[in-house]
């Protein structure tokens, strides 16, 4: 289990007051069409932050879909795209121990105390990494959110494990930053 997972697991009760598997028994008694409605029940009903909510709705989806296991089911086929996914992961890391990394079923999402960065296997050959910097000026690289809508404002598309450099990595900051 990744690492910084296992903390808020750990610290969940001291934050939410219940455990994990305790919140797995609050959602199994109530039905939800989507993943938002039980975070916003968690948010709403009980004050949960979302990252807790999003995390507790993530890992309550059942036994069988541990995040492991859901990047697991994205990278199938796409091997080579992993080693992207992986390095996103690390550089994400690197700003703080508040950074949350939320596998869902078709991408992961990176949260401060609000996502700030989705990482979603777009093809075979390509990971689209969405970017919440809302006001910052489009260039031939960092693109319209496209297929993101509202989640992202901004899209960056990325085939190689290189093309994760400096520039990038201060988008991927700028972003941590503006979600504070």
């Amino acid at each position: 289990m990744d690492k910084a997972l296992k903390t808020m697991i750990d610290n969940m009760p001291e934050k939410t007051g219940k455990s994990l598997d305790e919140w797995k028994k609050v959602l199994a008694s109530k039905s939800f069409a989507k993943h938002s409605e039980a975070v916003n029940f968690l948010k709403t009903d009980h004050g949960v932050t979302h990252g807790f909510a999003n995390t507790i709705v993530t890992l309550s989806k059942g036994e069988n879909e541990a995040p492991e296991d859901l990047v697991k089911a994205q990278y199938q086929g796409k091997e080579d795209l992993k080693k992207i996914h992986d390095e996103l992961i690390e550089v994400v890391r690197k700003f703080g121990n508040d950074v949350t990394v939320t596998p869902k079923k078709g991408s992961v999402s990176i949260i401060r105390k609000r996502q700030f960065a989705l990482i979603k296997p777009a093809t075979k050959t390509r990971i689209d990494l969405g970017l919440k910097l809302v006001g910052k000026e489009l260039t031939p690289r960092l693109e319209n959110s496209g297929p993101f809508g509202t989640m992202c404002s901004h899209r960056v598309q990325l085939s190689n494990v290189n093309q994760i450099d400096n520039e990038l990595e201060g988008w991927l900051k700028e972003a941590y930053e503006m979600s504070k």
